[in-house]
């Protein structure tokens, strides 16, 4: 390898995506080397119109960032906010002997290092450096091994990037039209939505079922060592388990080889069967071998991560970024379970020092990637290193967070390499007459991996012994002691929701997109309000339903999982080479043996009617409504089908006939059954009747249900001055009346003058809850005191106390929400407040607001710094610098004015 130089001052310049992962290679090169971040993309697709070059923007095209006429030429630009860093890289270049490109080691990392050398053009030496782990022996080999820019891998990316930008440019404009604005289509985000709105139908066709099972406790007579069996059988019939209903119609599948018990059945059979002694019947033992899992992959880690910790898709790879970047785990985007020769030493190592000899297998544990399409030869996530550090070690050195996930990686690449857990299981089945009583135990005779790692556990000793159900040692044949018959209810149970973890595993075993773009999927599914979430399940949203309704009946092609887990093996095969991306680019957008994106949506604008597509049936063959009591109600259980769901401008809305009632936004769609549908619609013909009138205005009083909660309106819907006010938190539609409502119609209440400074003090309620305010001094009202009732005197009180800052209430908090070290920059410490418009991090010079939906708790120090440098990077807007250099302008501008005339 030749290494140029221009002076004695010259630099390799070593350039990276994150300043987290250049600060980490820069200790680690030391002197000779500068090592700068490009912060992410460099360039990209024109986002908008505003980005398309002027030279572009007639063509037919345009719009779409890619020349579909000119062999799909994608068309680059550099975003405003990227402008700064592209020059900081392009100077730094000028001093520089040569340039060293160490982005990550996939298609994007390899995207951005071509982008870097199509944009900058550098005139000297360039290497491409290849590592998937952050230490000095990596980074040495690399430097010692450099490659160039692998063009099929930046094929690929490209190719990715302008399907995705066809397929959602194409398709998002329908969806504005016949749907609503804001909503998005994407190749692997829409298919993610079709299987969270097709598990919700599931629920909404489920019928539940009820039936009975008898538990047993019987006793050892030798020891009186009881345990509990359940009843699986009486007779030649056997009892059954929820598996054995129609999920669709709650009934028995088959009612001849099972019996179902009700209550009255279930208690005469324990009256019964009390008469007759219990015996063993059978004991069949046997033994059993559980084999470690593999090491983490990005789909298995992330899973994981929320089966344990509750992380978002997103949050555990932030996490695992920061990791990475600082050297303490591989690199954490990969499809493999590999582990380097380096790895498995280090593994077995730990393994023979921490748990001892016995743990240790004899040979090596080999992983094969069962995943479908695995990317490039990468290896598992891991400890990075050939030596494991120990989660111990670094405690101290990381975030709770951090320390969770590391812990977690650390156990799984260890029990990947130890021995097998081995034990037996026993089955017991107890007879008492003619039912049998069944009952399965387990023992573990030697834990092995379970040692290290249990999946789904925090404390695998804990969990060893739950693990273990231990059974009496007995003999087929011997006399038990029965203690108790106690009959027993059980009600099938919809499918669960998908949970981030199983949306994630679900769509990896499709084969359907990238494990390592779930994260991102997930959140723009939740911003774009096709999901929200309940609990830690994904629940979609009638938007989606609408969006799904049109894409299976208009585009079925497009969401079909089968037809886009072969979007990716053709992806694939343009990352290996073996195939040519023009030509699945022109199958894809022109078509070929099928019709292509182009020619799909040629007629749609004229053939999707909107109005059929945003009304979903969600009553058809509900048995459900049946159950309801024919009252004296006009919405009666017959005409249950004649109830629709609308997707309406603004939101969602139940219609019957001539009524409507919007929807609350929290009540997930399985939970909209005949009863509530009718409970929304009765409330909303209520809401047209006025409570009374206002005795000043003659104006009627009414309570209505909007999207955002219940409100009472002063005035008729056509009346430009109604007004509106909403309850306040505590109160419900049911217990306002006239003088309630009138109440609330008088905020904000004038409590009189403030003797202190002449002004009038004001009870109001806000977005924060209520408050008093005079002048600018305002004040969060307690829970004891409302808006409604506060007088004047206690007013006075409140604004007589320092004011506290609360998050809830006005203004930013005075104390940090989050509390890092000093950044490396300003020499400040680096927090996360809570201000006016949302949360953000500052270092006593440049504020970046949180992104949207990043929480506190998922917010690291490397992030933190992350999110200020791209923030810097943009540079400040002419408001900030107007108000910047406001005092040193105003200073100096008679000076400046006459040196300028001077020099004129």
């Amino acid at each position: 390898m030749t290494i140029s130089t221009k002076s004695k001052d010259s630099y390799s310049l070593v350039i990276v995506e994150s300043p987290a992962k250049a600060r980490t290679i820069g200790r680690i090169l030391g002197g000779g080397f500068r090592v700068e971040a490009s912060i992410g993309h460099i360039r990209d697709l024109p986002r908008n119109s505003k980005d398309i070059p002027s030279k572009y923007k007639k063509e037919k095209w345009a719009n779409l960032g890619v020349n579909v006429d000119s062999n799909f030429e994608p068309i680059y630009v550099i975003p405003d906010d990227k402008r700064k860093q592209v020059k900081k890289l392009s100077d730094l270049l000028r001093d520089a002997s040569d340039l060293y490109l160490a982005t990550d080691e996939d298609r994007e990392g390899e995207a951005i290092s071509w982008h870097l050398v199509e944009t900058l053009k550098p005139k000297l030496p360039i290497h491409r450096l290849v590592f998937h782990e952050i230490t000095k022996k990596a980074i040495d080999e690399a430097l010692t091994a450099p490659r160039s820019i692998d063009n099929d891998l930046v094929q690929a990316q490209e190719t990715r990037r302008i399907v995705d930008r066809l397929y959602g440019y194409e398709i998002s404009p329908l969806l504005w039209r016949k749907i609503g604005p804001k909503l998005s289509a994407g190749r692997v985000q829409s298919v993610a939505v079709r299987l969270i709105v097709e598990r919700e139908k599931e629920r909404i066709a489920f019928r539940s079922a009820t039936y009975w099972d008898i538990l047993g406790n019987f006793a050892e007579k030798e020891t009186s060592k009881s345990f509990q069996a359940v009843l699986v059988s009486v007779g030649t019939q056997k009892i059954p388990s929820g598996k054995d209903f129609d999920p669709k119609t709650g009934i028995l599948i088959n009612p001849v080889s099972h019996i179902l018990l009700d209550e009255k059945s279930a208690i005469e059979l324990v009256n019964r069967l009390k008469n007759y002694p219990a015996k063993v019947k059978s004991v069949e033992e046997k033994p059993y071998i559980e084999r470690p899992y593999a090491p983490f992959t990005t789909s298995t880690l992330q899973q994981e991560a929320n089966r344990k910790f509750g992380f978002t898709a997103r949050t555990t790879m932030s996490i695992a970024q920061g990791l990475y970047e600082n050297g303490y785990i591989t690199y954490m985007r990969t499809d493999s379970t590999n582990l380097s020769d380096e790895a498995i030493n280090a593994s077995r190592n730990l393994v023979l020092s921490q748990y001892g000899k016995e743990y240790l297998p004899d040979s090596p544990r080999i992983y094969k990637t069962n995943v479908k399409n695995a990317q490039e030869a990468h290896e598992a996530i891991r400890p990075a290193g050939s030596v494991f550090e120990l989660p111990d070690n670094l405690r101290d050195k990381l975030t709770r967070e951090e320390f969770k996930l590391y812990d977690l990686i650390w156990k799984r690449t260890i029990a990947s390499q130890m021995s097998d857990a081995r034990g037996k299981r026993k089955q017991l089945t107890v007879e008492v007459d003619d039912a049998l009583f069944s009952v399965s135990g387990k023992t573990i005779e030697f834990a092995g991996y379970l040692r290290a790692y249990v999946e789904g556990s925090d404390d695998p000793s804990a969990e060893l012994a739950d693990r273990e159900t231990l059974l009496p040692s007995v003999n087929s044949g011997d006399l038990l002691i029965c203690n108790n018959l106690e009959p027993k209810s059980h009600v099938t149970m919809p499918p669960s929701r998908y949970s981030e973890a199983a949306l994630t595993k679900e769509l990896t075993e499709r084969g359907i997109g990238r494990p390592s773009t779930y994260a991102s999927i997930i959140e723009t599914i939740l911003n774009r309000n096709y999901v929200f979430k309940k609990g830690g399940a994904l629940v979609p949203t009638w938007i989606a339903f609408a969006v799904n309704q049109l894409m299976e009946e208009h585009l079925p092609d497009l969401i079909n999982y089968d037809f886009t887990a072969q979007m990716e093996d053709q992806l694939d095969a343009i990352s290996r080479g073996e195939s040519g991306h023009l030509d699945y680019l022109k199958e894809f957008y022109f078509g070929g043996k099928r019709y292509g994106l182009k020619q799909l949506l040629e007629n749609k604008i004229g053939e999707i009617n909107a109005r059929d597509v945003c009304t979903i049936n969600v009553f058809n063959n509900n048995n459900n409504s049946s159950s309801i009591i024919n009252d004296n109600s006009i919405i009666k259980p017959e005409v249950a089908e004649q109830i629709v769901v609308r997707v309406g401008k603004f939101g969602p809305y139940l219609q019957y006939g001539e009524i409507t009632a919007n929807l609350p936004d929290e009540l997930p769609p399985d939970e909209l059954t005949f009863a509530k549908a009718k409970e929304i619609l009765e409330n909303a013909q209520r809401s047209e009747e006025p409570l009374g009138f206002d005795p000043e205005t003659q104006k009627p009083i009414f309570i209505k249900n909007g999207r955002f909660g219940p409100y009472v309106q002063r005035g008729l819907p056509d009346d430009e001055e109604k007004q509106n006010a909403a309850l306040l938190k505590g109160m419900t539609p049911e217990m306002m009346t006239l003088q309630l409502a009138l109440k609330l119609l008088s905020l904000p209440r004038n409590l009189g003058k403030n003797p202190e400074n002449d002004q009038e003090v004001f009870a109001r309620d806000g977005k924060f809850g209520p408050y008093i305010i005079c002048g600018k001094e305002t004040r969060s009202l307690p829970e004891n005191l409302s808006p409604l009732d506060v007088n004047l005197e206690q007013a006075l009180e409140l604004l007589s106390q320092p004011k506290i800052r609360t998050a809830r209430g006005a203004g930013k908090t005075s104390e940090p929400l989050k509390l890092f070290n000093d950044s490396p920059i300003t020499g400040k410490p680096v927090k996360l407040l809570a201000g006016r418009f949302g949360n953000y991090i500052t270092d006593g010079v440049t504020n970046a607001t949180l992104p949207k939906g990043f929480t506190a708790e998922e917010l690291t120090f490397d992030r933190a710094l992350d999110l200020l440098a791209e923030k810097a990077a943009k540079g400040t807007t002419k408001k900030t610098n107007k108000r910047k250099n406001y005092k040193k302008t105003t200073k100096k501008t008679t000076k400046k004015t006459t040196k300028k005339t001077t020099k004129k």
